[in-house]
């Protein structure tokens, strides 16, 4: 069975199991550990293979680390990674099989292991310190129990929210138009369809700006953002929303960017439709109470009718301080299930 290297204090895994990289014939195994590990929280086994996908040999996994722990037979039984997220900031996955008895010593074993890889990934930023930031769904007290085992803290709620979308809110009218001052537009693109550098940088800029008060903020350079984004299969350039405000007593005024939208495709649902889902949407400080948010909002509805969508997704800080909950409930949305972020600083 597993023991613990007294040298290392690290576990080990039971005699005759084994550790690789996961490469594409894994690939239907690792959905199955993370469907799940989902099912008893979101009510369903389904989940994003293309994103499993995308993790562990497409675009996402050149800024993971990963493994598996196979047992004797071969069978993956756990899969950990390491995700160099930002300066400072190490995502850290773990999807267990639950069912296997080890499954209290994978989850230490997986912990440790992404533990080492973040001390690693610290030292080659030159820190001197970074924070672990792990996952768990609320309710999940195993996740929970292995997390809080292993030095980490709960340190907040996200609430998972889904809104439907009918076919008539495609049309003019159906949604209410922005306030006086306030106009919505897509980031420009060039004739190639390939987006305008100079919108991608401004929508960069406005969420940095927006959402530095807010929790777990961490600075993320230009080109971390776009190509984190870009490597999700869900991205579409298309998606990308800038809201200007100007005065509306003033038609001369030149409208600045204050807010701006990032969304993305999600996976065809149970009614075989596709749905959009919001990556991020932020106001600029200055613009708050000035309904940049609700257009950005409404503009990401009246697309998703509009590709025939059934639904528009997101998350939200459930200890927002801006109140986002209550304005994403307002306008039709409602909390599907709620997973929390526990996070550990470790020196490097």
């Amino acid at each position: 069975m597993g023991r613990v290297n007294p040298a290392s204090a690290h576990p080990t895994l039971p005699d005759g199991w084994t550790t690789s990289t996961p490469d594409v014939g894994d690939l239907p195994r690792l959905a199955e550990l993370r469907g799940a590990a989902a099912e008893p929280w979101t009510g369903s086994r389904d989940v994003d293979a293309g994103a499993v996908a995308a993790e562990v040999t497409g675009p996402m996994s050149w800024t993971r680390r990963q493994v598996v722990a196979r047992d004797r037979g071969g069978v993956v039984r756990a899969w950990a990674s390491a995700h160099d997220r930002a300066a400072g900031r190490v995502v850290v996955g773990l999807d267990v099989d639950r069912a296997a008895p080890e499954a209290g010593l994978l989850a230490s074993w997986g912990l440790a292991w992404a533990e080492e890889r973040g001390r690693e990934l610290a030292r080659q930023r030159g820190l001197a310190r970074t924070q672990l930031d792990a996952g768990a769904y609320a309710g999940d007290e195993d996740q929970r129990g292995w997390l809080d085992a292993a030095g980490y803290a709960h340190a907040r709620s996200w609430l998972q929210m889904s809104r439907p979308v009918s076919p008539e809110e495609a049309r003019p009218g159906v949604l209410p138009d922005p306030r006086p001052g306030v106009t919505v537009r897509p980031v420009a693109t060039h004739e190639d369809g390939l987006p305008v550098a100079e919108d991608l940088q401004t929508v960069h800029r406005v969420l940095e700006s927006a959402f530095e008060d807010h929790f777990n903020s961490y600075r993320e350079s230009f080109g971390e953002f776009v190509v984190r984004l870009r490597s999700d299969p869900g991205h579409r350039w298309d998606h990308w929303w800038l809201a200007l405000v100007g005065d509306p007593d003033d038609p001369h005024a030149t409208p600045e960017p204050m807010g701006a939208l990032v969304g993305a495709a999600l996976p065809s649902g149970a009614s075989g439709k596709e749905g959009s889902y919001v990556e991020y949407l932020g106001a600029d400080r200055r613009a708050r109470g000035r309904g940049v948010a609700t257009a950005l909002l409404f503009a990401v509805v009246a697309d998703a009718a509009a590709r025939g969508r059934d639904r528009v997704g997101l998350e939200v800080d459930a200890d927002s301080p801006t109140g986002a909950a209550a304005l994403y409930e307002r306008w039709g949305w409602r909390t599907r299930y709620v997973t929390e972020s526990w996070h550990r600083e470790i020196e490097a």
